[in-house]
């Protein structure tokens, strides 16, 4: 433990382990991204989907807002700064990966746009009291390599002619990987704020659709349940969960925890039939889970693995 830490109540060093165990349960819904996205059958646009996934979060927090018996407006008035962080964060995040999937092959931009875990464990050193740690640096590499088996299974080639792509991809990692670590910095902001986040995103998208796409209508059950779960887990409850993670959690090692959602995400798959196992799999699974492990070990107390 540090020596920071040692000086804080018990009971607060628990609180730290609950906010780090519910911003686990946003990458368990992030795993199941592919599954879901897989059952929209690729037929509606990104900014369409993009615009009715966010909204579908808003609702989610309005129900809340409702049952609470007021309608989220004492949430709107909140420092500038969290706005910027949180419209920019999944605004920003979202429209550079859409792009860069048009202008780069999606393996390399996947890869790429998935250094943000290793960012967050960097970026986390920066914040006061906080310092660098080396097994949280191991982690995340042995983690990221990990990643790399499961996204470039048929192989990696970066080529000069998708500059743009790579630069956006690039810019999709610091986007997500600062917003998460500067959410610390407005910590005092409730999670009930990123319900009205979710809504100007909405907004956002949905004038990017009016202006580069064409309106498509999901046309099958299997494809509305597809959008509704996107909405509920993977940008719903997932983003909820993970601004308290980031804001009261240990941070660094919820960024390694991270690298388990593209590993989630193929169970998912495989469990659906829509995958197969395979060695790359299974040593994938070795690397992310030994990466995990090894930021997660309390190197003062061999005979516990606990979050710290």
């Amino acid at each position: 433990m540090s020596p920071v830490l040692s000086k804080v109540p018990s009971q607060a060093l628990s609180q730290v382990q609950r906010a780090t165990y519910i911003g686990c349960i946003s990458i368990v819904l992030w795993g199941a991204l592919a599954l879901f996205t897989r059952l929209t059958e690729g037929a509606i646009p990104p900014f369409q989907m993009m615009a009715m996934t966010f909204t579908i979060a808003f609702a989610l927090m309005s129900l809340r807002w409702w049952y609470q018996g007021h309608l989220g407006l004492r949430h709107l008035r909140q420092p500038k700064l969290a706005w910027l962080l949180g419209v920019g964060g999944y605004f920003g995040y979202h429209f550079c990966y859409f792009v860069a999937m048009t202008k780069a092959p999606a393996v390399e931009v996947s890869l790429l746009a998935y250094l943000w875990p290793l960012l967050i464990v960097l970026f986390a050193a920066l914040l006061p009291g906080e310092h660098f740690k080396l097994k949280y640096l191991i982690g995340a590499l042995l983690a990221l390599c990990g990643c790399a088996i499961l996204i470039g299974k048929g192989g990696i080639e970066f080529q000069s002619e998708y500059l743009t792509g790579y630069l956006l991809a690039l810019a999709c990692a610091f986007i997500w990987s600062g917003y998460s670590v500067a959410s610390r910095l407005v910590s005092a902001v409730p999670t009930d704020a990123v319900g009205w986040f979710c809504a100007a995103t909405a907004i956002l998208a949905l004038l990017c659709h009016l202006a580069w796409e064409t309106t498509v209508w999901p046309s099958t059950g299997t494809q509305w349940m597809g959008i509704l779960g996107l909405g509920l887990g993977p940008v719903g409850i997932a983003f909820f969960t993970w601004d308290y993670g980031v804001k009261h959690g240990n941070l660094a090692l919820l960024g390694i925890l991270a690298y388990a959602a593209p590993l989630i995400s193929v169970l998912l798959l495989i469990a659906a039939g829509e995958a197969s196992l395979s060695w790359s799999l299974l040593l994938a699974c070795s690397a992310i889970v030994s990466g995990s492990l090894i930021a997660g070990i309390n190197w003062k107390n061999r005979t516990s693995l606990r979050l710290k």
